[in-house]
């Protein structure tokens, strides 16, 4: 497809193709694929998260949306999976979440979703992109008494946090003291708000967004931020949310970030021994550490592996029957409650099983040892197919043939960016330094990279 990624439309705000134009194209097509006679059915509710590009986007998908006779609701900046949960909970025909997710303030983005909270699949985004680009005839123009409406509604956020807190059965967080770094993104409000309902007592960072400091230093690429001020409080962990929150990353009461693996195994190995792993599967990608395989071993827990990016863990869990899974970069599904990553439902998962065990942060995170690993994101001159790349693909049978069990190797292109991804893992940390140059090289050589 020319507009969706892995991960929605994504590109720098006021260019092709996260312009107004294309905005409101977009708010058309969802309205002809996704309008349905369904009672209610002709609603859909639009989310942003704090970028000032939002106000632009959300302004052009409305007037699309309404032209066609689609009622808008707009709930304002929350979190991706809080559209995701109002979509179906309001009985929508679509959810739309305005986000580029951890990219910088400058870059925006499309995320839809059904009518029953899932992100849309290729055939239904291929369709809407198709009407976008005008390959498939426009519906004729509605008359004036058939145009929609747009609704501020006032208790999108309520809705959200009741839910978001009834998921972790409203367990007491009192005694609990926690930094919480909302990245000034989609979470500012309501996530600081959730942990102090609940009884802990929260040091903020990143909650004054302005428009353009969204993941700047902050958030979930910067969960150092959050763990210099556990330290400096004395916090027993940091909370580290990315732009939309469907991610989060967790200091513990040292300051030291944990891996997404390690957050993943706790998680599994508690649902487990409370009965609420369906199947005792979990599911992960394919960039999780050797080590999470190797705890999931040891606790008679099934592996399921799919390819990056949360939706296929998702649809991986959906069809095997899964009820938990995640990626390394800190999506965690709980799919018992929720229909896409959720930083806030996770946190608050985290949260319950450290206060259900008495233990830290760190002793939980102790179920699993990592192997050595390194990842290397380069930027990339142009995108040719990995297979025709004659030397790289030598040099990556050659790894195999070394590594055996004691390793592995993974190579792809980024899905949202002029970027490929070079990740070596292998238990002597020597082998990984190793072959990350070797890779960088080929790469360097077939490719080419920019000055």
């Amino acid at each position: 497809m020319k507009l969706f990624g892995t991960d929605g439309i994504r590109g720098k705000a006021n260019e092709f193709p996260i312009t107004p134009e294309v905005a409101l194209r977009a708010g058309k097509a969802v309205a002809q694929v996704l309008r349905s006679s369904g009672h209610n059915r002709n609603r859909v509710v639009i989310g942003k998260d704090t970028r000032i590009s939002g106000y632009m986007l959300e302004t052009a998908l409305t007037s699309g949306l309404v032209s066609m006779g689609m009622d808008v609701l707009l709930p304002g900046p929350l979190p991706t999976p809080a559209i995701a949960h109002l979509t179906k909970s309001m009985g929508c025909a679509a959810g739309i979440m305005l986000t580029a997710s951890h990219n910088p303030y400058e870059d925006n983005g499309l995320k839809i979703f059904g009518p029953d909270g899932y992100k849309l699949s290729d055939a239904l985004e291929e369709i809407i992109e198709r009407h976008i680009l005008g390959d498939e005839p426009e519906s004729r123009a509605m008359s004036p008494e058939r145009i929609g409406k747009a609704y501020r509604i006032d208790d999108a956020r309520g809705r959200y946090i009741e839910f978001a807190k009834h998921t972790a059965d409203n367990i007491p967080l009192h005694g609990l003291k926690i930094v919480v770094d909302c990245g000034h993104g989609a979470a500012y409000f309501i996530a600081p708000l959730i942990f102090k309902e609940l009884g802990a007592e929260v040091i903020k960072h990143g909650c004054d967004p302005d428009g353009i400091n969204i993941n700047d230093k902050c958030g979930a690429l910067y969960p150092e931020t959050a763990g210099e001020l556990v330290r400096q409080h004395g916090a027993d962990l940091g909370i580290s949310f990315d732009g939309d929150a469907d991610r989060v990353i967790f200091t513990d009461a040292t300051g030291t970030p944990v891996s997404g693996d390690r957050i993943l195994a706790l998680a599994a190995i508690s649902l487990k021994e409370q009965g609420k792993l369906r199947g005792n599967k979990m599911a992960c990608t394919v960039m999780s550490n050797l080590g999470l395989h190797e705890a999931m071993r040891r606790h008679g827990i099934e592996v399921l592996t799919t390819a990056v990016g949360d939706r296929n863990v998702i649809e991986s869990l959906r069809e095997h029957g899964g009820s938990f899974g995640g990626e390394n970069s800190g999506h965690l599904i709980f799919a018992d409650h929720a229909t896409t990553g959720d930083g806030i439902l996770s946190a608050l998962q985290v949260l319950r099983v450290m206060k259900e065990k008495k233990a830290t942060l760190a002793e939980l995170a102790a179920c699993m040892r990592e192997f050595p690993q390194e990842l290397v994101n380069l930027k990339v001159a142009a995108k040719p197919p990995l297979a025709g790349l004659a030397g790289l693909q030598k040099l990556m049978k050659e790894a195999d043939a070394s590594f055996g069990d004691a390793g592995r190797q993974l190579i792809r292109y980024s899905g949202t960016e002029n970027k490929i991804r070079i990740l070596v893992e292998h238990r002597d940390p020597n082998a990984v330094h190793q072959w990350i140059g070797k890779f960088t090289d080929a790469v360097k050589e077939d490719i080419g990279v920019p000055a």
